[in-house]
């Protein structure tokens, strides 16, 4: 079994195939380049004394805007409490008060339920158990590689050309779980890190494989508007705390609306900086506290010269989350046979249209665990291989980020649609990245309104 990808989900479905053996590759060192170190707000759970799964699954699915598969929401949703015992046991230290995790609020749910760890360093220290867990377990042999290419031939999965030592390795398997994160480095600005470009997205495609709602790009409202690709995210917890956005004149000209869903959050701020204003999100009124309960995002502003506690923080929307990708089942299996994807790569159901705050945690950990348990259980397939195969040109994002901001960012029109699309198309064949990019732009032509995080200008029509 190999699976590609060491954040969350990866080292998730490591550990839950347990002790049946695992090649895990990853970019670099574990840890190094995954979106889930990078998670600030938490893991959101029922676990609170007035919270409830039904009421977690109504605010998921109210997220969603209509688009959520129910029964995914409910499976994943129920499993929550039971994974942040899991994760305990793993040594993962969530912040405690009273003897139980403390809870904090996000955007949309109508309970507080976002566990977290060091103020705001939950991905982190979830990712530093996990790491710790996967190097004492025997059957997990890490393998410092890039994935260049899935093989298959008419039985499905046969396993996978990668990029290791500066040499092309192949290395054989029946079974792959792709858990390689989201395509946010493909946009002018992100929350991602710059090199998450939709890798695995690309390698599922030329295996052949469905992808689902890939025009459903969330766009997380407050990145630190700083210089760069990736900007540092300003987490969704510090309007939990109080914090409210400002403009240029002190006005708060979100109107009470400063915890309405990231869609919706993430649209105001982009009309209101389109019409000529600054955004700055004002968490002044946190006061001394903000440093204690928020010292990552303290860390990050103090570097940038800001003071939250005297000074706004200035914020703009960034790309952060795919609620689309690769199309899989309950345990995570895609159309192609032996492969499954788990994380931001899959298209779980769980998402619909706009992703609930802090269910992307949630979602990779239940969904890797899923994936690593099933393929643990699978009897291997005689293999016929070809691993003579081609690994194909290598994807570059650096001719689309513009395009990819301009016309399929927060708010979009049919002509700008249509002209991303006609651009996209004329790389596709020489450009892994541009093929996505194109598939992402006919996702978003092919649906007729706006919904949840695909926000149109005007009536679309279907191009020509």
């Amino acid at each position: 079994m190999i699976i590609i990808g060491g954040g969350v989900a990866g080292l998730m479905g490591a550990l839950a195939a347990s002790p049946h053996p695992v090649t895990l590759l990853n970019a670099g060192e574990l840890g190094q380049g995954a979106a889930s170190a990078m998670a600030q707000g938490g893991l959101a759970a029922a676990i609170g004394p007035d919270d409830s799964v039904a009421q977690h699954v109504a605010d998921t699915l109210a997220a969603g805007a209509g688009l959520c598969e129910r029964a995914v929401v409910e499976r994943i949703i129920r499993a929550g409490p039971k994974l942040v015992d899991t994760l305990r046991e793993y040594g993962v230290g969530f912040d405690m008060t009273g003897g139980v995790p403390a809870l904090g609020l996000e955007a949309a749910h109508s309970q507080p339920r976002i566990v977290h760890a060091t103020g705001d360093q939950t991905g982190a220290e979830i990712m530093r158990a996990l790491i710790a867990r996967v190097r004492r377990t025997p059957s997990i042999t890490v393998l410092n590689a890039t994935a260049l290419r899935i093989t298959t031939n008419d039985a499905g999965v046969t396993g996978v050309l990668a990029r290791h030592g500066g040499q092309v390795i192949f290395l054989e398997a029946d079974r792959v779980l792709l858990a390689t994160g989201g395509m946010g480095g493909l946009f002018r600005h992100t929350t991602n890190p710059a090199g998450a470009i939709g890798q695995g997205l690309m390698l599922a495609m030329r295996a052949q494989a469905v992808l689902k709602h890939l025009e459903f790009i969330q766009f997380h409202p407050t990145a630190l508007d700083v210089a760069g690709i990736s900007l540092p995210l300003i987490s969704e917890a510090v309007r939990g705390e109080g914090a409210r956005f400002i403009d240029e004149t002190g006005a708060c000209f979100m109107r009470g609306a400063d915890l309405a869903p990231r869609d919706v959050v993430a649209r105001a701020l982009f009309a209101h900086q389109s019409a000529g204003h600054s955004a700055f999100l004002d968490a002044r009124c946190i006061g001394r506290r903000f440093a204690a309960r928020f010292p990552g995002i303290q860390a990050i502003c103090v570097k940038a010269g800001i003071d939250p506690a005297r000074t706004p923080i200035p914020v703009r929307p960034a790309a952060h989350y795919l609620m689309g990708g690769v199309v899989v089942d309950s345990v995570g299996r895609t159309t192609v046979e032996g492969l499954y994807a788990a994380g931001e790569v899959a298209c779980t159901g769980l998402h619909g249209a706009n992703r609930l705050a802090s269910n992307s945690l949630l979602e990779a950990a239940v969904c890797g665990a899923e994936a690593g348990r099933h393929m643990g259980g699978l009897v291997a397939r005689p293999l016929r291989t070809s691993p003579d195969v081609a690994a194909g040109p290598v994807p570059d994002a650096s001719p689309l980020r513009e395009m990819m901001s301009a016309e399929l960012g927060v708010l979009r029109s049919t002509v700008g649609l249509a002209r991303a699309a006609e651009y996209f198309a004329r790389l596709a064949g020489q450009n892994p990245a541009a093929e996505l990019c194109l598939r992402v732009a006919e996702a978003a032509l092919e649906r007729q309104c706006s919904v949840g995080a695909h926000a149109i200008a005007e009536p679309l029509t279907r191009a020509a």
